[in-house]
């Protein structure tokens, strides 16, 4: 009776820890830790900005860098375009009939030495109340240009990448940073995040106007390129390892109840033995 206790006492907590540790690597599989890791260039890829200025004109384009933007010499007259533009038609991805007009230009990349792009737009005359002009940032100006049909490759953009608004009147600073998701079929996903500061423009034209003009500028927020991934933590290794250890324990106690009962008999047979002897004694 000791003995079967004592099997009983290391089988039945040996079987629930085995039912634990299956059910805990199937909870692992089911949901994956999410993983962040951070990678440091001095290089971006030059990311591509696709604005749709409608009524609006580019009236200049410059890089500059470590943060300095010189004062403006004749805002509102054309200026130099010292960017590398490509305009671009193609029909609304969404409604497959509106033709949309694009002007891309080439973002920044030396995020070390603080490069940014300064945009000035000139609205010549609006009957709406607000005024604002949509853009919106792609991974890779190069692609963009090495792309065949670069109609569609706009069309595959707009669906997959958000769109922002810049409004006249004022000096709009975008800082961007980007974020890669790896996907679990080993795809990976580019999204840009924006950091904006608004800032007044102070017209000091003499003369009094209608027209409107549209300051932007673009800038890398840090050289750090954030990855996301997910992880299944649960090792097949290790739970392999633990059963083997488990059912390791479960052979010792069957071969200790095994040893015990063999032990337990061998005594049974001498004491019978002895109490024979003794009757005989007597006898």
């Amino acid at each position: 009776m000791e003995v079967n206790e004592d099997a009983s006492s290391v089988i039945l907590p040996a079987v629930f820890l085995v039912y634990q540790t299956i059910s805990d690597f199937r909870e692992k599989l089911k949901h994956p830790v999410m993983s962040v890791s951070y990678k440091e260039v001095s290089l971006y890829d030059a990311p591509g900005i696709a604005f749709y200025p409608g009524k609006a004109r580019l009236l200049s384009c410059k890089h500059h860098y470590y943060d300095h933007i010189p004062p403006l010499i004749n805002p509102g007259q054309p200026g130099d375009i010292e960017c590398t533009t490509q305009r671009i038609n193609y029909t609304d991805p969404f409604t497959n009939q509106t033709m949309k007009y694009a002007l891309v230009v080439q973002g920044p990349r030396d995020v070390k030495k603080k490069e940014l792009v300064f945009l000035q737009f000139h609205l010549n005359g609006t009957d709406q109340d607000f005024s604002a002009i949509d853009y919106l940032l792609f991974s890779s100006f190069q692609e963009f240009i090495n792309s065949p049909e670069k109609a569609e490759f706009m069309k595959d953009c707009e669906s997959s990448y958000s769109s922002w608004k810049f409004s006249g009147g004022f000096r709009t600073w975008v800082k961007m940073s980007l974020v890669k998701t790896k996907e679990e079929d080993g795809s990976e996903t580019v999204e840009f995040k924006q950091e904006t500061s608004v800032v007044n423009y102070i017209d000091q034209r003499t003369q009094p106007r209608s027209d409107q003009l549209f300051f932007v500028v673009f800038e890398w927020k840090d050289p750090f390129i954030q990855t996301v991934q997910d992880i299944i933590t649960a090792n097949p290794w290790n739970m392999i390892a633990l059963l083997c250890g488990i059912f390791l324990a479960l052979f010792k106690a069957a071969d200790f109840a095994k040893l015990s009962v063999k032990w337990m008999i061998k005594i049974r047979k001498r004491h019978l033995k002895r109490s024979r002897q003794v009757m005989n004694h007597i006898n």
